[in-house]
C-alpha cells in the first residue's frame, strides 16, 4: 500500500466575514490655506516657524511690491474680479450646505422618531446619522472656503496698491485666512518673487481626513458611510473610519509595472482620534464593502477553479475527495461557502497536482 499524502487541513467553519478594498492612504488637513504673494514683490523674511500658531487675521508675510506695468496692472484687476466672484460664489454655497444641513437634521430626528416606535430599522437611522454628519461637515468645508475667499479678495485688493503712486512703497500685509497653525513656510528668508508663488501653508491640525486612489473598478463597489479600518499607522490597534466621499471623477495613474490604470480618490473621515499622526503622514485603509456575522466559510487556498466551477478536496474517512462548491463572497484569505460543504468538514489546502480524488492522505504535523 503506498503511503498517505501528508497534507495540511483546515475546516469549514462558522463565523464573521467581511470583504475589504485595501489601499494606502495619506492623512491631509480638512482645510489647508495656501498663503501666496498677489503681486510681484520682495518678501521680507518671515519670523514664523513650522508648527507656530496663527489667527484669522494674522499677518504671515510682508511684501513689498515691485513696479507694475500695463500688463501686470490689468492681471491684477482681473484677479481682484475673479476673488469678488469667487466670494460671492462661496456665499451661495454657505447659503446651500445651510439648507443641506438643515435638511439632514430633521431627517436624522424623524429616523429617531421612526425608529422608537419600530417603523424603520436601525440601519436607517445609521443611514440618516452619517448624513447629517456628512452635511454638517459640508457646511463647515463652506463657511471655510467662503473665509479663503474672502481672504483673496483681501489679498487681491492689496495687490492694487501698487497701482495708487501715492502708496507705491507702501508693504503689503498678507493675513491668515482662518486660524490654525503653520504647516510649512515655503519663503523663510527674504528674496524676490513672481506673483503666486507660494508663500506659507496654513491649516487646522485638529482636522483630518484621510484620502485613498483606488481602482475605479473597486470604487463602484464603495458605499458612502462603508466602515474603514485603518492600519499599519504605526499604534497598536486599528483605528475607526467612515467613508465621506467617493469623488465622481477618476484619474489616470501609472503602476510601478508601467500599466496605466484608472483610479479614484475616496475620502474617509476619522471616528477615532489619529492621536499623533500629522499632514501627509501614511496609513492602510482597509474599506468594507461587505459583511456578515454568521457564514459557512473555508480558508481561499482550500479553493481551486476547474472546468466543472469551484472545488475542494474534503476529507472523509482518511480519504480526499473532490466536492464542487457554490461559493458566495471572497476576500484574500477566506470564501463564503453556499453550498456543497457541511460545517465541520475537513478540507485540504494548497492541494498539489499529486493529489487526486480518492487518495490516502493524513494531516501534516508542525516540525
Amino acid at each position: 500500500m503506498p503511503e498517505p499524502l501528508e497534507v495540511e487541513l483546515a475546516t469549514a467553519m462558522r463565523g464573521p466575514m467581511r470583504v475589504t478594498v485595501d489601499q494606502q492612504g495619506e492623512v491631509r488637513v480638512y482645510d489647508r490655506y495656501v498663503v501666496s504673494a498677489p503681486v510681484a514683490a520682495r518678501v521680507l523674511r518671515s519670523e514664523l516657524r513650522d508648527g507656530d500658531a496663527v489667527r484669522a487675521g494674522q499677518t504671515v508675510a510682508t511684501l513689498e511690491p515691485l513696479p507694475m506695468d500695463p500688463r501686470q496692472r490689468q492681471e491684477a484687476l482681473a484677479r481682484l474680479q475673479t476673488a469678488r466672484a469667487r466670494l460671492v460664489e462661496a456665499t451661495q454655497d454657505v447659503a446651500r450646505a445651510e439648507a443641506e444641513a438643515e435638511r439632514a437634521q430633521r431627517d436624522f430626528e424623524r429616523a429617531e422618531r421612526l425608529v422608537a416606535e419600530h417603523f424603520v430599522s436601525s440601519e436607517a437611522l445609521d443611514v440618516a446619522r452619517t448624513s447629517a454628519r456628512t452635511a454638517s461637515a459640508g457646511l463647515a468645508a463652506a463657511r471655510a472656503r467662503e473665509r479663503a475667499a474672502a481672504g483673496e479678495m483681501r489679498a487681491a485688493e492689496a495687490a492694487l496698491l501698487a497701482l495708487d503712486p501715492a502708496r507705491a512703497n507702501r508693504l503689503i500685509h498678507l493675513t491668515a485666512p482662518a486660524s490654525g497653525r503653520v504647516l510649512r513656510v515655503l519663503q523663510q528668508s527674504a528674496a524676490t518673487v513672481p506673483a503666486g508663488t507660494p508663500i506659507v501653508v496654513i491649516g487646522d491640525p485638529s482636522r483630518f481626513e484621510i484620502v485613498a486612489d483606488v481602482l475605479s473598478t473597486d470604487a463602484v463597489r464603495i458605499p458612502q458611510g462603508a466602515e474603514v479600518s485603518i492600519e499599519e499607522w504605526g499604534g497598536e490597534k486599528p483605528l475607526l473610519a467612515r467613508v465621506r466621499l467617493v469623488e465622481p471623477y477618476a484619474f489616470t495613474k501609472v503602476s510601478a509595472l508601467g500599466i496605466e490604470e484608472k483610479r479614484v480618490n475616496v475620502v474617509i473621515d476619522p471616528v477615532d482620534s489619529l492621536g499623533p499622526l500629522g499632514d501627509g503622514y501614511r496609513v492602510e485603509a482597509r474599506i468594507v464593502i461587505w459583511s456578515a456575522q454568521d457564514v459557512i466559510k473555508v480558508p481561499s487556498s482550500a479553493v481551486f477553479r476547474t472546468a466543472e466551477g469551484w472545488q475542494v478536496f474534503a476529507v472523509e474517512n482518511g480519504r480526499a475527495l473532490r466536492r464542487t462548491l457554490e461559493v458566495g463572497r471572497r476576500n484574500p484569505d477566506e470564501v463564503e461557502v453556499l453550498g456543497g460543504l457541511p460545517v465541520g468538514a475537513q478540507v485540504v489546502r494548497y492541494p498539489s497536482s499529486d493529489l487526486a480524488s480518492g487518495a490516502r492522505v493524513t494531516e501534516r504535523r508542525p516540525r
